[in-house]
């Protein structure tokens, strides 16, 4: 007889997928997760699902970039918060748009505008446009964990203008895991994403103009529109409440900071070219 079977005692039957069996029942291992694939939960799942938001879009126009997010937070199948805001200012040119868990995101976001006060404050200038999008990738890459977990997935936008040495609006989009990638023209993500991003192309390539020509009101309408079409095939977006009066949250980065758009001036350009 073997000395390991003879060690682990007559409640080893000798086969290997005994023997996880045999250390929980010994409290050296943790209980089993319970794992299906089936569509109906058992009592033994968890039924909680974390918060998520979508959808968000920025795009270049003549006025700088246009960043916008539907209003809508969702756990599963349930609208949680009808006034979420997704799009959050970081500094005084730079916007952060956020795409998957509101708890994680918001953090990434106090922690980003921290560190940017933190390095004007003690090198008396601003963050490179570089820094901070590498800033915004470690603290995605910090978060893999949390990712591979499936409960703190955040997939965001980074919005921000360069004054020196060439003034320019810049545009990023990230993956889950912290990729950069420089927009030419324009982002999105979310659930709603694949409508926004077919509609931001037809625009761009057949509409009546590109849309880095296009007005800040045109800007405001393709972007009301995008998100409405989206909410359409997509019940995670939010797109315009029309019995809520509850619109989109837009901001414009330009070379004079921030600002963000009252509800007043997009619910008329919304009564005007969209509805």
């Amino acid at each position: 007889m073997e000395p390991s079977l003879v060690t682990l005692g007559p409640h080893f039957s000798g086969t290997a997928d005994d023997f996880p069996a045999l250390l929980r029942r010994k409290g050296l291992l943790a209980p089993a997760t319970v794992t299906s694939t089936s569509p109906v939960a058992t009592p033994h799942q968890k039924s909680w699902q974390p918060t998520e938001a979508t959808t968000i879009l920025a795009f270049k126009f003549s006025g700088g970039v246009l960043v916008a997010g539907d209003r809508r937070a969702t756990a599963g199948n349930t609208v949680v918060y009808d006034r979420a805001d997704k799009v959050l200012e970081i500094d005084r040119q730079s916007i952060m748009a956020i795409a998957g868990v509101p708890a994680t995101a918001w953090e990434m976001a106090r922690v980003l505008e921290h560190s940017f006060q933190y390095f004007r404050r003690t090198q008396l200038q601003e963050m490179s446009v570089d820094g901070k999008v590498r800033a915004l990738s470690k603290l995605l890459r910090d978060n893999i964990g949390f990712v591979m977990q499936g409960v703190g997935v955040v997939v965001p936008i980074f919005a921000t203008y360069n004054s020196h040495p060439k003034p320019e609006a810049r545009l990023y989009f990230y993956d889950a895991m912290g990729a950069q990638f420089e927009a030419a023209d324009y982002a999105a993500t979310g659930s709603g994403s694949p409508a926004v991003r077919g509609i931001l192309y037809y625009e761009n390539n057949w509409g009546g103009k590109p849309l880095q020509k296009t007005s800040e009101d045109e800007a405001i309408s393709i972007a009301l529109r995008a998100l409405d079409t989206a909410a359409e095939s997509d019940t995670s977006t939010g797109g315009v409440d029309r019995s809520g009066k509850i619109y989109p949250l837009i901001k414009i980065v330009s070379r004079e900071g921030i600002r963000t758009l009252p509800e007043s001036k997009i619910a008329a350009v919304f009564k005007e070219t969209v509805a």
